[in-house]
């Protein structure tokens, strides 16, 4: 009996991750991918062969749009896979199922899709193989019976425009009118983000329906509110997003810091970890992690719970630490975690092996060109840590200039008064640091 095709999209060979650490894609193949199609019922298919010089040939499109399900591995973000990807998404609206390795973040234009993840050894090979191809099987199993009986649409671009592929001149028209509607609302977003929050409520509330705004202009509320500590704000506004942008990586991401800073800290850690269940382990989805833990360790002190607080400011180290691992080119969950080892009683050893690799870190993202605030804050702190006085100047100086909202220099100056109440209880001298604290609180108010 003919088995249906199943079309594998993936790197192949031997491939480099963010970090720069191989991954063996023929070995997942192999041990993973094969197996799972073939356990499934369908014949696996891959596109090893099929591309030569980086040009696609009629028999890959043939295969990408004709074969009745594919599997797409979307580890390292290949341009290949992605653009085969596109491909599928644009004709066929079911029966594609993804998978990525842990440790890598998902591009935004993907968060929301329904991928899942695998794990990998140090040598870059499968591990947990058993567990994670019963998962690809069900998966797949799945996507079978369903193309049989109840299709189910997993490619966005049929979820997500009305009538495609079929689209009328009429809604090319609407489709113009509401790219320039979006262009005037951010426009008056922008304007009364510097009005606060009630202005920025005044304006959603002329908006219309939230799920018949184009997703920037979304977006682009949701960040404002931020922006105006406009927390419980940003959580109605997730409730009423479409579901697939409530979804995505970032929103959710940025709905936990809004639940944590409402006090709502079970909620914030429950979201973070299924984030980190469902996509595997990112910088910032742990350096959220971390904050939370970080925000119930100083609660604990005030409360006199010296128990706790020693608990979770451990949970908080190893969350900004596990953070730092996923990408150390991030140097956000890096300075946080070398921050609390120096407040830790007695202070981590292990922050004297992490300093350098944290300021190696956010050196080169300056060296790029593109720097921004908490680069600055970072070499600020990082300064401050190594008790060098002119350095920790220079860096005041940058991030007082780059700041973009007055929550960003709260927050440092925040971090730098645990480090101060650290120091103050060895009964060392902290006047200067005690003046660079009340510099970025001057900041925060202006």
């Amino acid at each position: 009996m003919t088995l249906p095709l199943c079309f594998v999209l993936m790197p192949f060979g031997k491939k480099p991750d963010a970090m720069g650490n191989l991954i063996d894609f023929d070995a997942v193949y192999h041990q993973l991918i094969g197996p799972a199609i073939a356990q499934a019922g369908l014949e696996p298919l891959r596109a090893d062969e099929e591309m030569t010089g980086g040009i696609i040939h009629k028999p890959m499109y043939e295969r990408l749009i004709l074969c009745e399900y594919a599997v797409a591995d979307l580890t390292t973000a290949n341009a290949n896979v992605f653009y085969e990807l596109g491909l599928r998404h644009a004709v066929r609206p079911w029966s594609t199922v993804l998978l990525f390795a842990e440790g890598g973040r998902l591009p935004f234009d993907v968060g929301p899709l329904r991928a899942m993840p695998y794990r990998l050894t140090a040598e870059g090979t499968p591990t947990d193989v058993e567990a994670t191809m019963a998962a690809l099987v069900s998966r797949l199993t799945e996507a079978h019976k369903a193309a049989q009986e109840n299709p189910a649409i997993d490619s966005p671009v049929f979820q997500l425009v009305e009538g495609y592929p079929d689209i009328d001149h009429a809604k090319t028209d609407v489709f113009r009118d509401r790219a320039r509607y979006s262009a005037e609302i951010k426009a008056r977003l922008a304007e009364a983000r510097t009005r606060g929050a009630e202005a920025l409520r005044a304006l959603a509330k002329n908006l219309g329906e939230i799920k018949d705004l184009e997703s920037g202009v979304i977006i682009d509320l949701f960040l404002s509110y931020r922006d105006v500590k406009a927390w419980q704000d940003m959580v109605d506004l997730v409730n009423e997003m479409p579901r697939p942008l409530a979804a995505t990586v970032m929103v959710q991401e940025q709905l936990a810091f809004a639940l944590n800073r409402l006090g709502r800290s079970e909620e914030a850690e429950r979201t973070l970890v299924e984030l980190l269940e469902r996509r595997g382990p990112s910088t910032e989805t742990l350096g959220l992690l971390g904050r939370v833990y970080k925000d119930r360790w100083e609660k604990a002190v005030k409360q006199g719970d010296k128990f706790r607080a020693r608990g979770e400011l451990n949970k908080a180290i190893d969350a900004y630490l596990r953070g730092f691992e996923a990408d150390w080119r991030d140097a956000y969950p890096g300075i946080n975690a070398v921050t609390l080892m120096e407040i830790k009683e007695p202070p981590d050893p292990r922050r004297n092996d992490l300093i350098p690799v944290v300021t190696y870190a956010v050196e080169r993202r300056i060296a790029s060109g593109k720097p921004d605030y908490w680069d600055h804050a970072t070499l600020l702190e990082l300064a401050v840590l190594a008790k060098n006085e002119e350095k920790a100047g220079d860096a005041l100086g940058a991030a007082l200039a780059s700041v973009r909202a007055p929550w960003e220099p709260e927050t440092t100056a925040r971090n730098l008064r645990l480090i101060r109440e650290a120091r103050e209880a060895r009964r060392e001298d902290v006047t200067w640091l005690l003046e660079i604290e009340q510099a970025l609180e001057g900041q925060s108010k202006a």
